[in-house]
């Protein structure tokens, strides 16, 4: 099963997703951990024909299996996709999917039998070399999500097109006040203010350079998305900072200038694990002595980054090819490793990201004729709804966390 480029708006082209592979021994087994699996979850699982699993009661999450000879084919050539997929063409569905995955994220590392644990080395599929993070192949991973349609992106972020998670003030904060106080957070610890000359690795689509910029600072941003490039400039253009801010559609290994700040928000998780001391090295040597790097990450927990770090999932095929999220831990001993830097400060609000993830979902669903009009088809929507509600499911239990770093050299 190798990577998939996802359909462009009016492809409509999905090789091969809706026949499902086949292999009855697999299925079969298949078929026996999920039922033992939700027999204890607070969940139902309704089956054609009204038969019910799972201990969940009247209030608990419906997982609806439509059509349980495709499901359990496609969990049992490998679960970590064809659970994805057998929601992405309609093998079963949720009306409640976020709280559904909760339930089955929170007892992630238990729902497969120990013994049967012992396989995933053998049965487990491994990472494509078309996904490696070199320079070449950074940029066709970024390609294939964030140059999927600025449109789409704009259909459901805030105004302030950020796509990372926010940090609220209160619960009931606008998004884009959390989003900003969030960007607000990375500069003050890179402390930026007027003056500051600072290199952004990850542009996004401008928000954090052009809150620099109104601080005064003067910023170099890097990306490998054409589409995010030219949207960031001409947001930057219409909030009148454009003259203090340059995009580069460059590459961080490529970067040679020095800077009195480093900011990277959520892109680390893009870099790869082999080469994360690369990208520490490069934030070391751009800055000058007493230069400040501000970092925010998605993180794990160490055990869990090392027990799936070369599996290969739903997420990597069809949203982050080539991702790994580092844990703190990892973070922490790269940068001891490899470079000056020290932590000087840091804040945790994973609980923000699942909130962040919520009204993202809900705001892509309420919108969805928007995002059909750009040409995206039923499939494309299931595959997003379940890529956010998966996400926020993760965030909520724990299994991901976000938290920002000062760094100091």
């Amino acid at each position: 099963m190798s990577t998939i480029d996802v359909p462009r708006p009016n492809q409509g082209v999905w090789p091969g997703l809706h026949t499902p592979p086949r292999s009855p021994w697999r299925a079969r087994v298949a078929e026996a951990v999920f039922r033992n699996a939700v027999r204890s979850l607070p969940v139902r699982v309704v089956l054609p024909g009204g038969a019910r699993l799972g201990a969940g009661g009247p209030d608990a999450p419906v997982m609806r299996l439509h059509r349980p000879e495709a499901f359990f084919h496609r969990l049992g050539v490998d679960a970590k996709i064809g659970f994805g997929e057998a929601y992405m063409v309609g093998d079963w569905t949720s009306h409640r999917l976020a709280d559904l995955l909760t339930a089955f994220a929170a007892r992630l590392t238990t729902l497969v039998p120990p013994r049967l644990q012992l396989l995933r080395r053998w049965v487990e599929r491994r990472h494509p070399a078309s996904d490696s993070n070199d320079v070449a192949g950074s940029r066709q991973n970024i390609h294939r999500h964030y140059d999927l349609s600025n449109d789409l992106f704009a259909v459901f972020l805030d105004e302030t097109m950020t796509y990372s998670s926010a940090w609220f003030e209160t619960p009931d904060q606008p998004l884009e006040q959390a989003q900003l106080r969030k960007i607000d957070g990375v500069l003050d610890y890179a402390g930026v203010r007027s003056g500051s000359n600072v290199l952004e690795i990850g542009t996004g689509w401008g928000a954090l350079a052009i809150r620099a910029a109104q601080r005064g600072a003067t910023v170099t941003s890097l990306t490998l998305s054409a589409e995010q490039k030219a949207l960031a400039e001409q947001r930057a253009r219409a909030a009148g900072v454009d003259d203090k801010i340059t995009v580069h559609l460059r590459d961080y290994r490529e970067e040679t200038g020095r800077y009195d700040a480093v900011v990277s928000v959520e892109m680390i998780e893009a870099v790869g694990g082999e080469y994360w001391p690369t990208y520490f090295a490069m934030v070391d040597r751009s800055l000058r002595p007493g230069g400040r790097f501000g970092l925010q990450a998605i993180t794990m927990p160490h055990d869990r980054m090392l027990a799936s770090a070369a599996s290969y999932t739903w997420i990597h095929k069809y949203i982050f090819p080539g991702g790994l999220i580092p844990s703190v831990r990892a973070i922490e001993e790269t940068v001891r490793d490899h470079t000056a830097l020290r932590v000087e400060a840091s804040r945790e609000f994973g609980q923000d990201y699942a909130e962040t993830l919520r009204r993202w979902r809900e705001r892509f669903l309420e919108r969805w004729d928007e995002v059909a009009g750009l040409g995206f088809d039923d499939t494309f929507r299931r595959m997003w709804e379940f890529y956010l509600a998966y996400s926020e499911a993760g965030f909520r239990v724990g299994y991901l966390g976000v938290k920002q770093f000062g760094f100091v050299k």
